[in-house]
């Protein structure tokens, strides 16, 4: 890992309670990534702050650390801690995967300072995560669907919040949760009586209508645009047949040693088939899609961060905001038909200042994104020779079969429900 990435704020030079500047020391971190030294500044005088950062700069750190200061140090009124303790930072995140993430990084900054962090997200422990939230705690994090389940309920209240957090909040509208989540800000204490806190792949023109509208005159922030991450990564295309594609794959998997490796494409259906064809090749591949049960989810993302499970396959929305450090080799075996997720996609494998490989298939489908997608990152792709020795003799897979769709509610890769009548368990 290089060390470029950083800047030169020191995180022992800001003004910090000691119990955190415990934490800090715990998890490792010395000098400030540029995100955290823009933002952190600004978030400890109590200004709002609206970041353009993904999943793998820091982004996380920097709002845990300026929620866990800013409760450290505004404790309570001695009325409100007399009955069941509420949460005082609120943390929302698209997917069930991401909150865990947040979750694990707010207990290990916040070991010594004694406070309790709370999870809702929907697919599994329904019962355990409403029973640690009913018990009190000072930061909730989770998805939209299942925290207005527990909201409605009355399992907690949103009256003593004193920092609210929005990650990754242009994923908030591409899965539908906007009025879930306009539903839950209107619920906090006004605008200009908390610290307000947002972040986003990009600060589109709706994300910005949306800081603007519950936030309290935020500074806009913008470090290391999306197209420059891909500057870290070595970048190659082919340009293969749509039948050829399988055997490109399998023979390219093959080639590098299968290990860490992301496959990306556009549709629930091909992750099944891709994971069918590499599976019945002898490669270790498993798709991840919202529908998997949440136990399986994580055994498979743990199985593949451990180098357990070659291939991890999966779309847009279902791979959204996994932080997987080590990604040997990402492959577009579709070209995203959005320009920005094909730097969302290859930045996976250029995790915190490190660099990696990228691998897209130009295919009669998709070759039509290229163009896009290349004026976007500012040069032309590598264009990688096809050569037929790649291109290996497949054993067919057997035929899926397919469950009958049932009717009900409407699932996806966040644990949440759309706002619509009473959100049923989850």
């Amino acid at each position: 890992m290089t060390d470029n990435h950083l800047s030169d704020l020191r995180f022992d030079t800001l003004e910090l309670e000691e119990s955190l500047h415990a934490g800090i020391k715990d998890v490792g971190f010395e000098f400030c990534t540029p995100i955290q030294a823009d933002t952190l500044p600004l978030a400890l005088k109590q200004r709002d702050v609206a970041g353009q950062a993904q999943t793998g700069t820091g982004k996380t750190a920097a709002f845990l650390i300026a929620a866990l200061q800013r409760i450290l140090t505004h404790p309570v009124d001695a009325d409100a801690a007399k009955g069941q303790k509420q949460p005082r930072v609120f943390i929302l995140a698209p997917t069930r995967e991401l909150a865990i993430q947040i979750a694990n990084d707010a207990e290990a900054l916040a070991k010594h300072t004694g406070c309790k962090i709370g999870l809702a997200f929907g697919g599994t422990g329904y019962e355990q995560q409403r029973r640690t939230i009913q018990d009190g705690i000072d930061l909730l994090i989770g998805t939209p669907g299942r925290i207005i389940d527990y909201y409605k309920q009355g399992v907690f209240k949103l009256d003593q919040v004193q920092v609210a957090v929005l990650d990754e909040a242009d994923r908030m509208f591409d899965l539908g949760f906007i009025k879930d989540i306009r539903y839950l800000l209107r619920k906090l204490p006004a605008p200009d009586k908390r610290l307000n806190m947002l972040f986003s792949a990009t600060l589109s023109q709706r994300v910005l209508e949306l800081a603007y509208e519950h936030m309290n005159e935020p500074e806009l922030i913008r470090v290391e645009p999306d197209k420059i991450t891909a500057d870290r990564v070595r970048q190659a295309i082919f340009f293969p047949s749509n039948p050829e594609k399988i055997p490109l794959l399998v023979g390219l998997i093959r080639e590098m040693g299968a290990s860490k490796i992301m496959v990306f494409v556009n549709t629930k259906r091909e992750a099944e088939r891709v994971e069918d064809y590499l599976g019945a090749n002898g490669i270790d591949a498993k798709a991840i899609s919202g529908d998997v049960p949440q136990t399986k989810r994580m055994s498979m993302l743990k199985r593949f961060q451990n180098g357990e499970l070659a291939v991890l396959i999966g779309t847009d929305v279902a791979s959204r905001g996994l932080h997987i450090p080590g990604v040997r080799c990402v492959i577009n075996y579709d070209l995203p038909q959005d320009r920005e997720d094909y730097v969302h996609r290859i930045g996976r494998t250029a995790r915190a200042g490190e660099s990696g490989d990228a691998i897209s298939f130009g295919c009669e489908t998709y070759a039509i994104s290229l163009p896009d997608i290349e004026d976007f990152i500012g040069h032309r792709i590598p264009v990688a020779n096809l050569d037929p020795a790649l291109l290996p003799e497949l054993i067919k897979p057997p035929r899926r079969e397919r469950k009958p769709r049932g009717g009900g509610s409407r699932r996806n890769a966040g644990g949440g429900h759309r706002s619509s009548g009473r959100r049923p368990r989850r």
